[in-house]
């Protein structure tokens, strides 16, 4: 259990028995339910009665789901609702241990609660602030006790999120940080010990893809459904970023992306022109009932149409008709893609520059088919019907009859430029050609054919049988029709489209690979650990991998060379690889399959 201790003395005091939060919106509620749940006496302070009344009714609420839900029995509901009382007065966090303070970021507000609270509580109870924008330092240079102030930063919603940062400032006593430390995991959370910059280590990530998205969202790239289905498909993310940016606050994003600015002069913090329109009309997300999405009603998640709304029934333009398709490779990309088109019921030409590398992903597809047999996906006999419509070839000769070729080789230019050249030479007119590249311009590969208006990109995502995004890649030249079929080839084949245009990195990487080279920034300048990272990102922000565990999968060499692509499209110094992830490429260490990365692994 944390224990204050005396700054007179260094002997322990009481423990955190009685806690005042200040502010109950959202957060500070969130927090009290968490206080109360582990046993804690809990005083709720906010200027506005009817937020304290609020607060008290969202309690209610949600200790009645717990019971009902099992979680809770009525006693224990009971007594938790009677550990937190509520005022309107500062004063009532006189007897408090610890105050925790979540009123709205701005740093006049909290320097007046942080002045008030010095008159008010005994001069041993430490104050933290539950910031993720503001500096610490400076609200604790302007307390009357800057070393028991700091920063305790909790993620929403609060019952639910394990991540809490311990932010302390150069003011800060190490006693006030372990008896916080301390607290959080009482509390049942995982504490992460950061040092106070704007964003602290999650949210230093998190908004800068925010952000980032804001950005491409304004220039017309892509629709706002099809960026967040992007990021959630191909990621695996629990929210797409437009949607989170409403459910956080735009106003709030804003401001938090100024902090950052301020302090990194990064262009890539720099708020979107699209964040300050929103939060000057209001147009603040969920809480206002309209951000990027419009809501059913304030403080609503039920999304409804409006004007933005994608109309319902595809293209206006009819497909050409695909019954056969040829796919062009022999790796892991390339099985997996033969595989669902397969299982679609499309008849396949699997080739390669071999008979005998294309027998061994036809093999390869076999061993596939068999997991899913043995997992209960499939029947076997689905399953050898499904590897029936493979036909493995070592020439692209046998692509003649073909209605959709998907190239799936090597990830240089020059090798897919070759192997268009020969599509161009032997698949029949009318024919759609569509390449998997996920960082290379898709008009590179139209123009070495005759026929660049028949060309398009169809980016699938590893592993091609279990993941359900592709992006679907119009270049300038692109035909409609040829952009209708690859569309209704995607719903046949069970997969989510989503359209963008032909710039590097299209959604989903041009998004990804920043984040990750800022993870490796923070280390870099050693901010925090990996450990640490990728416990705040999955924890603080419910990623399925942490950045240097995913990096460590993708492989170095590969995000190395995606990261070179997008800072040689944009031009941008904040997209420049980080150099410690230069250093490892050059020296070898690319990740899992070399046995080492940022991590080392044991080879099996």
């Amino acid at each position: 259990m944390a224990t204050p201790l005396s700054p007179q003395s260094g002997a322990p005091a009481s423990p955190f028995r009685t806690i005042a939060v200040v502010g109950l919106g959202t957060m500070g509620t969130g927090i009290a339910e968490v206080l109360a749940k582990a046993g804690r006496e809990v005083v709720g302070v906010d200027i506005s009665a009817a937020q304290a009344a609020r607060c008290v009714a969202t309690l209610e609420s949600s200790t009645a789901r717990a019971v009902e839900r099992g979680r809770l029995t009525a006693q224990e509901r009971t007594d938790l609702l009677a550990r937190v009382t509520t005022s309107t007065d500062l004063t009532a966090a006189a007897d408090a241990d610890l105050v925790i303070e979540v009123a709205p970021e701005s740093y006049g507000i909290k320097q007046q609660i942080f002045r008030e609270l010095d008159a008010v509580v005994r001069p041993e109870t430490i104050l933290a602030t539950g910031t993720n924008a503001l500096s610490v330092t400076r609200l604790a240079a302007e307390s009357a006790r800057p070393e028991r102030v700091l920063g305790l930063h909790f993620f929403n919603p609060a019952p639910a999120m394990k991540l809490v940062e311990v932010v302390s400032s150069v003011l800060t006593a190490p006693e006030a940080v372990t008896a916080v430390t301390d607290l959080a995991l009482d509390l049942g959370k995982e504490p992460v010990a950061v040092g106070d910059r704007p964003g602290f280590l999650a949210d230093g990530l998190l908004f800068g893809y925010l952000n980032q998205a804001a950005t491409m969202y304004e220039a017309h790239y892509a629709s706002r459904e099809d960026i967040d289905a992007a990021m959630r498909l191909g990621c695996g993310l629990p929210m797409g970023p437009l949607a989170l940016l409403d459910l956080i606050g735009v106003d709030t994003a804003r401001t938090v992306l100024e902090a950052m600015y301020a302090e990194s002069h990064d262009r890539l913090h720099a708020p979107a022109p699209i964040l300050k329109q929103l939060s000057e009309a209001g147009l603040t997300g969920r809480k206002a009932g309209r951000g990027f999405y419009t809501y059913e009603e304030p403080g609503s998640a039920v999304v409804v149409r409006d004007a933005l709304t994608p109309l319902a029934g595809g293209s206006p333009v009819a497909g050409r008709p695909v019954r056969s398709v040829g796919v062009a490779g022999s790796g892991t990309m390339a099985s997996g893609i033969a595989e669902v088109f397969a299982k679609a019921g499309y008849e396949v030409v699997l080739a390669a520059r071999s008979d005998e590398k294309a027998q061994a992903a036809k093999a390869r597809i076999g061993k596939s088919l068999a997991r899913s047999v043995d997992k209960g996906r499939m029947t076997a006999e689905a399953a050898a019907r499904t590897l029936e419509r493979v036909r493995p070839t070592g020439t692209y000769d046998d692509f003649a009859d073909v209605d959709l070729a998907v190239e799936a080789v090597a990830e240089e230019l020059e090798v897919k430029q070759q192997l268009f050249a020969a599509l161009d030479k032997v698949c029949k007119p009318g024919a759609v050609l569509a390449t998997t590249t996920s960082s290379l311009p898709v008009i590179a590969c139209a123009r070495a054919t005759s026929r660049p208006q028949d060309v398009i990109g169809m980016h699938f995502f590893n592993p091609a049988p279990a993941m359900k995004l592709v992006e679907v890649v119009r270049t300038v030249l692109t035909a409609d029709d040829v952009h209708a079929t690859v569309r209704e080839v995607c719903r046949a084949i069970r997969k989510h489209a989503v359209d963008c245009g032909d710039r590097a990195g299209f959604i989903v990487n041009a998004l990804l690979f920043p984040y990750l080279n800022n993870a490796v920034k923070m280390v870099q300048e050693h901010y925090a650990s990996l450990d640490d990272i990728d416990a705040a990102m999955k924890l603080g922000g419910g990623y399925p991998m942490g950045p240097f565990e995913l990096l460590d999968v993708v492989g170095l060499d590969v995000s190395l060379a995606i990261e070179k692509v997008l800072h040689r499209e944009f031009r941008d110094p904040g997209l420049a690889p980080a150099p410690l992830l230069e250093h490892l490429v050059a020296a070898g260490c690319l990740g899992r399959k070399t046995g080492r990365g940022f991590r080392e692994y044991v080879k099996r």
